[in-house]
């Protein structure tokens, strides 16, 4: 059977609605009648039904029905309006700390109400603090449905948007978009039948079952909203094959050298990733390729070598990491594998003197330099690529897709080849993350370590037996080896705010460096034969340098660090790694940091000192560390832990996160939602485009890095 077409009335917007309400609706990320029948509720209260006042239950919400007896506004211990009303049965205490006028002319002695809220013990007696009061007659019947509680924004009352809500129910068509053949195979229910569940709950429909969201009616929605993104992806897909791109065929003039004078040969993964790029490279279209894999499976070699057949192409290749610590590391490694076969490579940074900095742009503005390795200052304004071919962009997750795009646009002119790209993560992506936040994206999967990688032993140390740890650097040292500490992440409550953002996130980040200030004064007092180093984001860059290559030297035995070292640092010698209170870090960062050693022959170990009491997340977290080292089971476990959000950053361009599917939970729906988007695209593209409609309408961008 077709899907049915979308209406007239399911684009409209909010034009006959006051500016000021519209623009609430808006920060909601509301637009269109359509966009308000998908705003679901996140709860829902029980008012059809009235306890009486003497055996309503305490600590719970509940509805009560009786007569102002009194209402006045008191001063003592604060301004405050206080009501008693009454039924047959007893007397309950209304106490409002913030009051309007009309509020207190509501409550007139004699008016009958019914109020909603939590009842507990109070001083004089049961009370309800700031309850929901409605003005009614005796006998008048109550709502037959439960009653919708939605995510709403300041000036904009519940009130309000249910009657929004209710009006657009009833405005815009509500037709079933999905084949029912397909429908049917999936056992979900009706699309109108599933909204109007969800809006106006019957009485005596699981309430549990609605607010966890396993309601068939849930799963209805959340199949739709997965297929809706799906399909976004998937045209956001075939938009980018139908752009040219430079054919980049790669000679072996370059890679066959470099590739006999490696120390290693790659692994059967890393051979099948480079060939898969190769591929990739090779064909008139903008390859848009994920390469992921653990800590430490190789990905720069891989990275290095398609940059190498862009080269031989007679193209240019960016590689652009997030910190400059990362792309210094990239830089070197590029630079030692690559000047010896006559490339030069371009290090661009913010921190460059503006001598050297002129000197590679000029050297990327001539085509002196086919190759160049940098920060975000690869995408500032005086940066000129004249034949720029393939982008790489490490650690794809920490930048934001007009970032990613703006690599990709370095190469100018509107009828120009689009290059090529490639994104590296070494945080691996949990399968049906990939499936659905990246399902526009092939990917290559790096899923074996080189030979001579060391397993590294994680230990659980409690925050008591400090000295211990002190002792296990020490013993290390006297060995040879070399160890980092990594400082603690400061928490909200100690700093405020998101680090890095506005003035509370600096007040954090100077806190986490004081930290780190007073643990490499302290380490250096208990090891006064040992040198102790120290970096953090705030250190110059070449005072970060001169830390960084004492420590590759072995001048610096012990280096104290904040989570600048997450990626990015390899020197095969450090085989301790000691993180303080490791139960604020995510699981990501903890595997991060974890991978700093065993990078060489030596056993290495990792100790991970916790501050009790813990809680029941950072318990999870250490007992998800202690026990696994492969990547891709640890994002698995922080997925369900945490959520997408980590592994996505800020990836989204024009789609949200998904607001109601739960990747975890509904893994099913994520497989089935991904191959219904290919059979409606190919054989049934109105009920695509219908679908996408109704969940995007005419503002999605599709997803585009």
């Amino acid at each position: 059977m077709p899907a049915a077409q979308p209406t007239s009335s399911d684009v409209s917007g909010f034009s006959t609605l006051p500016k000021p309400l519209a623009s609430r609706l808006n920060k909601l990320g509301l637009f269109r009648e359509a966009d308000l029948v998908l705003h679901l509720p996140l709860r829902y209260e029980d008012e059809t039904q009235v306890s009486p006042i003497a055996g309503a239950p305490l600590g719970v919400s509940a509805q009560v029905e009786g007569v102002v007896l009194s209402c006045e506004v008191g001063f003592r211990p604060r301004r405050q309006l206080v009501a008693r009303i009454a039924d047959e049965t007893g007397e309950l205490t209304l106490r409002f700390l913030n009051f309007y006028p009309s509020q207190q002319k509501q409550l007139a002695e004699g008016t009958r109400v019914r109020v909603f809220g939590e009842i507990r013990g109070g001083f004089f007696g049961d009370e309800m603090v700031h309850p929901r009061v409605k003005t009614v007659r005796e006998g008048e019947a109550l709502p037959a449905a439960l009653t919708p509680v939605y995510p709403t924004t300041a000036g904009l009352a519940q009130s309000a948007l249910r009657k929004l809500i209710d009006r657009a129910m009833k405005q815009i068509s509500l037709a079933d978009l999905l084949p029912e053949a397909l429908r049917k195979s999936l056992r979900l229910p009706e699309f109108e039948r599933s909204v109007r569940a969800l809006h106006h709950p019957q009485p005596g429909m699981s309430i549990t079952a609605l607010e966890d969201r396993t309601h068939p009616a849930w799963r209805r929605i959340k199949f739709e909203e997965l297929l809706a993104q799906q399909l976004s992806l998937r045209k956001a897909y075939a938009a980018r094959r139908a752009r040219r791109a430079p054919v980049l065929r790669g000679s072996g003039a370059l890679s066959g050298p470099l590739l006999a004078s490696l120390p290693f040969a790659l692994t059967g993964a890393q051979q099948r990733a480079v060939d898969e790029i190769a591929r990739d490279l090779g064909t008139p279209h903008p390859m848009q390729r994920l390469l992921q894999g653990d800590v430490g499976s190789g990905k720069t070699i891989v990275a290095a070598l398609a940059m190498l057949q862009a080269a031989e192409a007679g193209w240019q290749a960016a590689l652009m990491a997030p910190t400059e610590i990362l792309a210094e590391q990239h830089f070197r490694k590029l630079d030692a594998w690559l000047t010896p076969l006559g490339i030069k490579v371009a290090w661009l940074a913010g921190s460059q003197k503006k001598k050297a900095r002129e000197a590679a742009l000029a050297m990327l503005a001539s085509g002196e330099a086919l190759l160049a390795v940098g920060t975000h200052a690869l995408i500032e304004d005086p940066v000129a690529f004249p034949k720029l071919g393939l982008a790489v962009v490490d650690e794809q997750h920490r930048f934001g897709v007009r970032q990613r795009l703006a690599l990709r646009e370095k190469y100018e002119g509107s009828d120009s080849p689009l290059p090529h790209m490639l994104m590296m993560s070494a945080t691996p992506i949990p399968r049906t993350l990939a499936m659905s936040f990246y399902a526009d994206l092939d990917v290559s999967v790096l899923d074996e370590l080189p030979p001579g990688r060391t397993p590294i032993v994680t230990k659980l140390v409690a925050d008591t037996r400090r000295d211990d740890v002190v002792a296990r650097v020490r013993d290390a040292c006297r060995e040879g080896r070399q160890a980092y500490w990594v400082c603690p992440l400061i928490e909200e409550t100690e700093g405020g705010g998101d680090s890095g953002r506005g003035g509370k996130g600096r007040d954090r980040e100077a806190l986490q460096l004081q930290t780190a200030v007073e643990t490499c004064e302290r380490l250096t007092a208990e090891l006064p034969e040992l040198r102790v180093g120290l970096v953090h984001g705030r250190l110059k860059a070449d005072e970060k340098a001169a830390v960084m290559d004492g420590f590759i030297r072995n001048e610096v035995q012990v280096l104290v660090a904040t989570t600048v070292i997450e990626v990015g640092v390899d020197v095969p010698n450090a085989s301790l790694m000691v993180i303080e209170h490791a139960e604020r870090f995510g699981l990501a960062q903890l595997h991060q940091l974890r991978g700093r050693v065993g990078r060489g022959a030596a056993a290495s170990a990792c100790i991970l000192i916790y501050s009790q009491p813990l809680s029941q997340t950072g318990r999870a977290r250490l007992k998800v560390i202690y026990e696994n080292t492969d990547g891709f089971v640890i994002a698995q476990e922080d997925l369900r832990l945490r959520g997408p959000g980590e592994f996505i950053g800020a990836r989204q361009s024009g789609s949200a996160l998904l607001r109601y599917a739960d990747l975890e939970a509904d893994a099913d729906l994520v497989e089935a939602a991904r191959t219904a988007a290919e059979e409606l695209l190919a054989r049934q593209p109105a009920a695509a485009a219908a679908i996408l409609e109704r969940w995007h309408g005419g503002r999605s961008e599709y997803l585009k890095a």
